[in-house]
């Protein structure tokens, strides 16, 4: 069956990225994430989508102009589903330890050469640490952020992040060696999946919500689902799996 990823979790029940959500969709079968990457101000790894609070924690500033200590300390459940409990900003090494997944896509946002490059080396040495290094993607659509892991982490698997219609995602994500491309559903096409598998990428697309695209998109072949209702998705699929031709 087409491998499901929970969206930062499992975002449509749970404050996305943070450890209730990623338990929410393990206890829903799911045991693939995606999540995405910052660094603190003191070079430690946290998973928060944007770069500043705002959205999910209240608080003004970037994530970058606060030390780790600092930002596990803020709630982020603002603007998500209803929780009864606070929810702080973790670490990926939290998750890493608390969490366990079959597989992971790390999304690393657009940075500076410089950011880029700490944050390649500072998330290698973490997956080398916890032993995940067969269970880790390094996805982005940062051309900064992919050129310094194939020069800084080459061992690390690479994944592109398409949206729009700006480049050619097949040829762009081979040209910077990945092996997987994460891409907007919109784009999907039976001749795009089947020319990106034949290029050897495994096609995992985003963000998809509603049980007709979740067929639409399994019967076109895609290899992964990027989904907010990890549970959802997976009753639909395992139905159709199930249900005689």
């Amino acid at each position: 069956m087409i491998a499901l990823y929970g969206h930062r979790g499992a975002r449509g029940e749970a404050p996305e990225n943070t450890l209730a959500s990623f338990r929410q969709c393990l206890a829903q079968g799911v045991d693939r994430c995606e999540l995405d990457l910052h660094l603190s101000r003191d070079g430690e790894l946290v998973v928060i989508h944007d770069p500043t609070l705002r959205r999910t924690t209240g608080r003004t500033g970037r994530v970058s102009d606060f030390d780790v200590v600092e930002l596990t300390q803020l709630d982020a459940r603002r603007g998500g589903p209803g929780w009864p409990e606070p929810c702080p900003i973790p670490t990926l090494a939290s998750l890493f330890e608390q969490c366990v997944f079959s597989h992971w896509q790390l999304e690393v946002k657009s940075a500076s050469v410089k950011r880029a490059r700490a944050l390649v080396v500072t998330l290698d040495a973490l997956v080398r640490r916890y032993a995940l290094m067969d269970q880790v993607t390094l996805t982005s659509s940062s051309r900064a952020v992919l050129q310094a892991a194939r020069e800084l982490a080459p061992q690390l698997s690479l994944g592109l992040v398409a949206e729009g219609s700006r480049i050619d995602p097949i040829q762009t994500a081979k040209g910077y060696g990945c092996s997987l491309l994460a891409i907007e559903w919109t784009l999907c096409t039976p001749s795009l999946v089947q020319d990106a598998q034949q290029q050897g990428l495994h096609v995992s697309s985003w963000t998809v919500n509603d049980p007709e695209t979740m067929q639409r998109l399994a019967d076109m072949g895609v290899d992964s689902l990027i989904t907010d209702y990890p549970g959802l998705a997976k009753a639909v699929l395992e139905r159709t799996a199930t249900t005689p031709a």
